[in-house]
Formats: C-alpha cells, sequence, structure tokens
C-alpha cells in the first residue's frame, strides 16, 4: 500500500498540467478529468491513515513454510511444518490446505478435504491461532506436487503466495549383473531420489549383510533394498540368477524294502543345478570297479535278476560341470537264499569231510580191539589130562 501512494502521488501532477490543455481541446473531457483529479485528492487522507494506522492488515499477515522442498518414501508419513501471522485486531475463522493441479491448461488450487485420495490420509497438526502443520500419511507417488496453505479470518481471507513442493519417491533396487556364474562378483545398488543416510538388503525374506559378494549357488534369489530405520518401505523385487554345476545329487529307490527277484524297481536320480542337469549316467559295480548300465534320470529295471544286486551310484552334468550321488546297494532277496544254500552246502561238505576219517579210525580200532579179545579167549586155557 505504501508503494501504491508514491506511485499515485506524482501522478496528480501531471494530470492537473493536462487538464488547461484539455479545456482547449475539448471542454466537456477536461471536466470529467476535473472530477477524477479532485477524487483522487479526497482519497489521499484516507490512503495516508491506512499507511500509519498501526496494527493493520497491510503489514501484519504471512504464511512461512520451515522446508519448502521435502522429500519422503512411498508408504511413510510426511510432516509439512507451517507457521502463520495476522493482525490483533483479526480472529481466525477458517484454516485449509490445497493442491495445486493442472485442468483443462490452467492451474488451480484444490482443498485436499475435496480429493478423495486423501481422505483419512491428511491431518492437520495445527490450529486457528499460528500453527498450520500438516501431515500425510501413506504417501504415495501421485501425491508429489505443490501444497498451498489458505486462513481466513472475519475480514479477509489469506492464502500462501509461496508453496510446498512434495516430492514422494520409492527405493528402487538394481543387481549387476543380474545373471552370474558362482564365484563370479556381484554388485547390489538402492536408488532413491531422495537423500538417504544408508540402505539395508534382504533377499527372500531375510538380511543381506553386503552388497557386494562372490555369488554362490544358495545366492540366487529375489532382493529387495529399503532405507535404514524405514524397512517397512521396500523396493520391489529384483532377481539374481546364479549358474552353477550339479549340486547335491542324490539316488532314491521306488521301494523301500527288501527286493525279491522278478519284481521291478525304478531308481531315480535328482540334483540342483543351474542351468538344470541334462545328461544322466549310472554305474553299478562289479569285479573290475564300477562299470556304467543305463542313462537318463530314471533306471528301470524291470525284472529283478540276481546279477542286478550290487553298489550304484548316478553322475549328473550340465555345461558347467558334473558331479556324483554316494553309493546306494540295491539288495535283491532270492540272491540271500542262493548264498544260504550254498554256504550250507559247503558247511555240510567240511562236516563230511572232517567226520568221515574220524569215523573209519573209530571203525578200524574198534575192529582191532574185537580180534584182540577172540585170540585171548582161545589162548587163555589149555586142556590138561588127568592122572
Amino acid at each position: 500500500m505504501l508503494k501504491m501512494f508514491f506511485w499515485m502521488f506524482p501522478v496528480i501532477e501531471p494530470c492537473c498540467r493536462c487538464d488547461a490543455n484539455l479545456r482547449e481541446i475539448n471542454p466537456q473531457i477536461s471536466h470529467h478529468v476535473t472530477l477524477c483529479i479532485a477524487l483522487m485528492k479526497k482519497m489521499l487522507p484516507m490512503l495516508m491513515l491506512l499507511i500509519l494506522k498501526p496494527g493493520t492488515v497491510s503489514a501484519g499477515w504471512s504464511v512461512t513454510f520451515e522446508e519448502t522442498d521435502p522429500c519422503a518414501l512411498k508408504g511413510s508419513t510426511v510432516q509439512l511444518r507451517c507457521s502463520f501471522n495476522y493482525t490483533d485486531e483479526e480472529t481466525v475463522t477458517k484454516t485449509a490446505w490445497y493442491k495445486g493441479e493442472l485442468k483443462d491448461g490452467a492451474w488451480r488450487r484444490v482443498a485436499l478435504s475435496e480429493l478423495p485420495s486423501y481422505q483419512n490420509r491428511s491431518e492437520y497438526l495445527g490450529n486457528q491461532q499460528h500453527d498450520c502443520g500438516l501431515a500425510i500419511h501413506d504417501l504415495q507417488v501421485n501425491d508429489s506436487g505443490h501444497y498451498y496453505f489458505r486462513f481466513d479470518t472475519e475480514k479477509y481471507g489469506r492464502r500462501s503466495k509461496g508453496s510446498v513442493c512434495l516430492t514422494v519417491t520409492e527405493p528402487r533396487a538394481s543387481v549387476s549383473p543380474d545373471r552370474v556364474r558362482a564365484g563370479d562378483h556381484v554388485t547390489l545398488e538402492c536408488q532413491t531420489s531422495c537423500q538417504l543416510p544408508a540402505t539395508v538388503w534382504f533377499k527372500d525374506g531375510l538380511p543381506v549383510a553386503r552388497s557386494e559378494f562372490q555369488a554362490q549357488a544358495g545366492d540366487a534369489g529375489n532382493y529387495f533394498c529399503a532405507a535404514k530405520g524405514q524397512e517397512f518401505v521396500l523396493s520391489e523385487p529384483v532377481a539374481l540368477k546364479v549358474d552353477y554345476p550339479p549340486l547335491n545329487v542324490s539316488v532314491e529307490m521306488s521301494y523301500s524294502y527288501h527286493l525279491t527277484m522278478g519284481r521291478g524297481v525304478n531308481v531315480s536320480c535328482s540334483c540342483a543345478a543351474n542351468p538344470p542337469a541334462d545328461n544322466y549316467t549310472w554305474y553299478r559295480s562289479s569285479a573290475s570297479g564300477f562299470s556304467p548300465v543305463g542313462s537318463g534320470q530314471v533306471l528301470s529295471l524291470s525284472s529283478l535278476e540276481a546279477t542286478h544286486a550290487g553298489l550304484y551310484f548316478c553322475q549328473a552334468s550340465n555345461r558347467l560341470g558334473e558331479n556324483k550321488s554316494t553309493e546306494v546297494l540295491l539288495s535283491v532277496e532270492g540272491t540271500d537264499v542262493i548264498h544260504l544254500i550254498l554256504l550250507v552246502g559247503i558247511g555240510v561238505k567240511a562236516f563230511i569231510g572232517l567226520l568221515l576219517p574220524l569215523v573209519i579210525i573209530w571203525a578200524w580200532k574198534l575192529g582191532c580191539d574185537h580180534d584182540v579179545d577172540k585170540e585171548r579167549s582161545t589162548s587163555d586155557y589149555e586142556n590138561i589130562g588127568t592122572a
């Protein structure tokens, strides 16, 4: 208002000089100019009183934002700190926050109370004296934008000329490279539009100690990052793929009990590998060691024979390498009976072989004793004649 006064004052003087010239040109125009000048002269004292009167609205109201460019993470809560002033003669009757939006090529300020997306998420923290703080909960990316404050008194409505420019961002995770061989170096990166003090990492829900490491088979999976202290706001997952040769090769039989001759059985081989194992070879023990007996992930023995019994293992391989399982025993019950019969036969033969000489010796000895007794019975007496 004071600037307006000093601007208006020098305008009156030229108008007066102009009026003398206008009289000569057009008396009617000169009359209107004269009235205008007279009205302006009457208004000047009133303007002076308003300007110089202490405590008037013209020099007493303001809106101040503590931070004009806040940045917050998606899903978190942001507080917009704000204060406002007005003259002592006024009483605040209403306060409201607005968001700037571009509609139909025009910039508009829309009250948050009229925007459905802010229902139950925006909270006025201030009062109707001087505090105009605002909290927005569960932030979404489209909450980014310019925010304005307005307060009304019984005389005037005032709104902030400046605004709070809010940026809502979410952490973005990346892994480099995203596919590696076991033993290769991996780097995890977490980026946001805000300056974060530190970030933390999770893999399949479990914390990750380091963001740089030598990849192993167990490191494959989905990774998430978050700002430290705001772990509830996770990034979108990023996948790490690790290629490795077959590991943990194991063998499993379709029957866990003893097998009999003539029965069929399937022996399967499984392992962890990336890319998956594409070649399986089966080996069985023999007199000269282990010999290949089949291929494929499943070894099918449709009708067991005695020769099928023995130790088995499988070897799995892919383009990165190979590995083998531990040895498992395939036992066929029919072969156990044959072995038992053979053992019994051998035992009987051994028994007969040892007993027969004893029997012969005993029989021979028995015969000899009989002859001696017979000889004694004929020579132990003689006939003596009578005298």
